[in-house]
């Protein structure tokens, strides 16, 4: 998976080599050295080592091992929560030019293996169809049809919307208002969750929720630079939200009118500009749920991605640990 795994390595994030450059040199997002051909907000080679391959890990560079072992920290109760939707939670809804999940179980015979008695399973699946990761080569910077760090790759086509928006932005004030009600203090390789309720929404919508859905009207993260500022000066090493855009969508220009797919801000700053992963489709209510009975906003993160080289997103495999 593009910026979570190389060739060749186990499940998982797994990292081989010294994970821990000097994260006090890292640039404020208005500091980014220039990239020629690039936007400002450009970190191509900020993660680079002389004499090493071009970076594919981006921000997770600051899962440092200090990082990793200060969340460990945080497992006390002994109590994980999966984050992960079921492969087969879009079934329902119409995903134009997206399989839906198919889950076929053979039986050993059948598949001329044995006379015995036993099963196997046949999955297929689209990963952008649940849970899921977006890797850096998922959306492009459109103008440029760049990925992190100069890696091209094949961008979806996806239509805009013509409707008038009414969906909800989440600013970085209110996301800094609600973080400080429950006491929580970012620290750098964080990983941000944000729960919308949109996968409760899907999991049993109302007409007036399909509509919305049909118009492409999903509340998420406000889509501005400003956001994308924010998110690096954080030093997030990963964003994870319950929508399919982390963004709200569909994007919205600076007049306030609606802007097609193709300008979101949110996605071609983070993976394509920034290498941050994004992740979509989280189940996040139980994990919510959960914080508010016991006063804990924060926990160990785990995720293992697909052990596929090359994968464009993968299933996240997540839980969180507290």
């Amino acid at each position: 998976m593009y910026g979570g795994i190389k060739d060749g390595e186990g499940g998982g994030l797994y990292f081989s080599r010294d994970f821990a450059p000097q994260m006090e040199n890292i640039p404020t997002y208005d500091a980014l050295p220039p990239v020629e051909g690039m936007p400002a907000g450009c970190a191509w080679g900020v993660f680079d080592k002389p004499g090493e391959p071009k970076d594919v890990y981006g921000t997770l560079n600051h899962l440092t091992p200090a990082v990793v072992a200060a969340a460990g920290a945080e497992v006390r109760d002994g109590v994980s929560i999966s984050l992960n939707w079921p492969l087969t939670a879009l079934n329902h809804i119409p995903m134009p030019g997206r399989r839906k999940t198919v889950h076929q179980v053979r039986t050993l015979a059948e598949l001329g293996m044995t006379k015995g008695a036993g099963l196997d399973d046949e999955l297929e699946f689209n990963t952008q169809a649940s849970s899921q990761w977006d890797s850096f080569v998922h959306w492009a910077h459109q103008a440029t049809g760049a990925s992190y760090n100069g890696f091209r790759a094949t961008v979806d086509n996806v239509g805009a919307s013509t409707d008038a928006p009414t969906v909800d932005k989440i600013t970085v004030e209110e996301v800094e208002q609600v973080a400080a009600a429950q006491g929580v203090e970012f620290r750098p390789g964080d990983v941000l969750l944000v729960r919308t309720g949109v996968t409760e929404v899907w999991e049993a919508p109302s007409q007036q929720d399909m509509a919305k859905v049909m118009r492409g009207t999903i509340s998420g993260l406000h889509g501005a630079v400003e956001t994308v500022r924010w998110l690096w000066d954080r030093r997030f090493a990963a964003v994870v939200c319950d929508n399919n855009a982390v963004e709200a969508i569909p994007p919205v220009k600076e007049d306030g009118s609606v802007a097609a797919m193709e300008e979101m801000v949110i996605h071609p700053h983070c993976l394509g500009l920034l290498g941050m992963p994004l992740g979509e489709l989280w189940d996040l209510r139980k994990l919510s749920e959960h914080c508010a009975k016991t006063g804990r906003y924060s926990f160990l993160l785990t995720s293992a991605p697909l052990n596929a080289a090359g994968l464009v997103g993968s299933p996240p495999n997540a839980l969180a640990i507290f």
